[in-house]
């Protein structure tokens, strides 16, 4: 079994990656940054697990469609994609600039339109696969200061939903995973400031549950939403926040 995962240099990308990886399957890990995604590949392989890397711009369509070419040659069809490739760049609407309104777009929107259409073309032949995308719960509740971001992550969600539903007749499932504040170098780059206590100026609640999710906790769901045990859920958007947003 071949899965693709995109943004698997670190964070939940990489916690991911192992978490499949750990289940027999063959991880082919997708990033940006040529360094970090094949010091996570390294780290699988010293595991004695079967992985690969590959330095790659999601959004670019030529060179994803070459590495999935390649991908099925050496190992047989690609029936998993993870998408967690993300970019978040804060600050409130007014003080957007076009460059981050369209790297934002370009990454957490067209990243997941190419790669998903690639590695669906693949799946339909074969009547299976399954697709998941690491989303956001800001996706579902307006953030200040976060509108680039939570306007991207709710296309990138909708457009999953869609999919599935084109894609259901080939038995193929697309489902997203919504994680709230994680516990990874994209929130410790967002003066967020108390997460669990929340911040009622600034209209966000805290966590229920108390804590920050771990990399793992996320994984788990995506592992959960590929399994077998979730044969018959497609469409489906699970939010792991720890209750942060009282699922509005």
């Amino acid at each position: 079994m071949v899965t693709v995962i995109s943004g698997a240099g670190g964070g939940i990308g990489a916690a991911t990656a192992h978490a499949l990886a750990r289940t027999g399957r063959t991880v082919v890990a997708l990033d940006r940054d040529d360094r970090s995604v094949h010091e996570v590949v390294a780290k699988l392989r010293a595991e004695g697990l079967r992985a690969e890397g590959h330095p790659v711009d999601v959004a670019d369509t030529a060179r994803v469609e070459k590495i999935l070419d390649g991908l099925e040659a050496a190992h047989g069809p690609v029936t998993e994609l993870v998408n967690v490739a993300g970019l978040l760049r804060p600050g409130a609407v007014l003080e957007t600039s076009d460059e981050d309104w369209a790297a934002t777009f370009t990454t957490n929107v067209t990243g997941v339109f190419v790669l998903s259409r690639a590695a669906a073309r693949r799946m339909v032949p074969l009547g299976r696969g399954s697709i998941v995308t690491v989303s956001s719960n800001a996706g579902g509740v307006p953030r200040a200061g976060m509108a680039a971001y939570a306007a991207s992550k709710a296309a990138a969600s909708h457009f999953t939903r869609c999919l599935g539903l084109e894609l259901a007749p080939h038995g193929i499932r697309c489902n997203v995973v919504s994680p709230g504040s994680t516990d990874t170098p994209m929130l410790a780059g967002l003066d967020a400031g108390d997460v669990i206590a929340g911040d009622p100026a600034a209209f966000r609640t805290g966590i229920p549950l108390g804590r920050v999710a771990q990399p793992s906790d996320v994984a788990d769901a995506v592992l959960f939403l590929l399994s077998d045990q979730a044969r018959h859920i497609t469409m489906h958007d699970l939010y792991v926040d720890g209750g942060a947003t009282l699922r509005a």
